[in-house]
């Protein structure tokens, strides 16, 4: 089974960025402790701080992948068209955000991605990759 975790803006810096808010851990030792914990799955990583990168990773992920985790950054709160991709492909995604939205700016209340995904984690920091992982593998075997 494979499945692709696409990481959206600034998420590159996981580990220094703000690191009250978003933890020490790096994007590079969060993979490498989901692929230590599902081992019986490929998952490739792919980031960008592009939109239309994402979109591409998206629609390409359709033809390769079983499913998606997916954590769009500040995109979450505004791309319509990664929206759009995700819901003209059929694979199921879980939506992840290290800290609640709901606790923070107004601004990120609202949360497209996570309405165009089968499902949401939030709040619940690096720890809720595995949770979503759980989620998304449980789907894909449904």
């Amino acid at each position: 089974m494979k499945i692709i975790l696409i990481h959206g803006p600034n998420l590159n810096l996981l580990g220094s960025r703000e690191p009250d808010k978003y933890g020490h851990e790096t994007a590079e030792s969060l993979l490498a402790h989901l692929k230590t914990q599902f081992t019986n799955c490929q998952i490739d990583y792919f980031q960008s701080n592009h939109e239309g990168e994402l979109i591409d990773a998206i629609q390409k992920a359709k033809h390769t992948y079983s499913g998606i985790l997916i954590n769009a950054g500040g995109l979450s709160h505004t791309s319509i068209s990664m929206v759009d991709a995700l819901r003209s492909i059929a694979l199921p995604a879980i939506n992840i955000h290290i800290t609640n939205i709901y606790s923070r700016e107004e601004y990120r209340h609202s949360d497209p991605i996570g309405d165009a995904c089968s499902g949401s984690i939030i709040g619940l920091g690096t720890d809720g990759y595995q949770l979503a992982m759980e989620c998304l593998l449980d789907q894909i075997i449904k």
